[in-house]
């Protein structure tokens, strides 16, 4: 048999001299594309480290999530095209092109989504009001890109989507009732980014549980507690409990109280609310309230003590209160004057000495 006739002969209904330019034309499609996306890669990439603009970070991260499945999807439906298809046969390719096709667009716009995000995040880094719209914008984004890419897909599949949306309005009640934990959750959600009672990084006191604000999903919200283990909060419980946010916490007021003998001297007494005064004062990041002789103790005469630390962490707190009590035990030891301690005194009836004891 001569090259002609081989040429000519036919598999499934196309000569092999077709099936041999459509191969042709699919693998030349392949090196094409392959080539036209490590060349514009490599483009932007340098492009990327002489600029400042997110433009160029954006394309080299969308391009390297280009599938090597979907550039040969494309390189065989070129191909086919060199082909006599049937209709239906034809019909086949071209639907599954546009699925590959959807599904690439869609990878493509959530890289660009997230790397957006992410180079956004690295800019706020620290403000947690940005933190937490940026996660509530992440998984929205991310729904509606796929929900749209479902919704072509399935148009393409011939499925009408009229019907679809009456059909799950006439459905949507069972399974909003089947659902409706999960929707009160997502719905807790929204509430959470649009009102915002907290944010990332917040601490938060809830009930007899404490922490740090470390997510805030669609379903729950995670707290980073004190002692290292994660607590766990569905979004509608969240949102229904009394919360304390110490994240929104700009001055914290601090009252401490000071017992003194009962055998320190009036005069002394009257000068020790001055004295505590000045030593709060000489604190760097606090505001001095007010200190007064309050009453009389069991064992000591008692001082309160009222001032505000100007910075929310409460390791600030015990900071200045570790060198207001540091300073105050200096000034009353310069002073003569001592600190009470729990004492009781007994008198004997009918004796001339009394006795005390701790």
């Amino acid at each position: 048999m001569t090259v002609p006739e081989t040429l000519d002969k036919i598999f499934l209904e196309n000569p092999l001299s077709s099936w041999l330019l459509a191969a042709g034309i699919a693998l030349a499609t392949l090196l094409l594309l392959g080539s036209l996306r490590f060349l514009i890669n490599k483009r932007f990439t340098s492009l990327a480290k002489a600029t400042s603009t997110i433009v160029d970070d954006l394309v080299v991260q969308v391009l390297k999530s280009t599938r090597l499945s979907f550039l040969l999807v494309v390189a065989l439906w070129a191909g086919s095209r060199a082909l006599q298809l049937t209709p239906r046969i034809r019909n086949v390719v071209y639907i599954v092109t546009v699925i590959f096709l959807l599904f690439q667009v869609a990878i493509w716009a959530t890289t660009a989504l997230m790397k957006w995000l992410a180079l956004v995040r690295d800019e706020k880094a620290g403000e947690g009001e940005a933190l937490t719209w940026l996660s509530g914008i992440e998984w929205l984004g991310k729904i509606l890109i796929w929900s749209i890419v479902l919704l072509l897909g399935l148009e393409n599949l011939g499925v009408d989507i009229t019907g679809l949306a009456a059909g799950l309005g006439i459905g949507g009640i069972a399974v909003a009732l089947a659902a409706q934990n999960i929707l009160g959750d997502l719905f807790a959600a929204f509430s959470i980014y649009i009102d915002q009672p907290f944010v990332l990084g917040d601490y938060l006191v809830v009930g007899n549980y404490n922490g740090t604000v470390a997510s805030i999903g669609m379903k729950t919200t995670r707290l980073k507690s004190l002692t290292g283990e994660e607590l766990i909060f569905s979004n509608s419980d969240l949102v229904g409990s009394r919360i304390q946010n110490f994240g929104r916490l700009e001055e914290r007021r601090v009252a401490f109280t000071v017992g003194v003998t009962y055998d320190t001297p009036t005069e002394k007494v009257e000068k020790l609310p001055g004295l505590i005064q000045e030593v709060v004062e000489t604190q760097e990041h606090a505001r001095f309230d007010r200190s007064h002789f309050k009453d009389f103790g069991d064992s000591a005469l008692m001082l309160e003590t009222v001032y505000y630390v100007l910075l929310p962490a409460y390791q600030y707190k015990m900071d200045i209160q570790q060198s207001i009590n540091l300073e105050l035990k200096r000034r009353f030891e310069d002073e003569g004057v001592e600190f009470a301690f729990p004492t009781q005194t007994i008198y004997l009836e009918g004796g001339d000495s009394a006795t005390s004891e701790a």
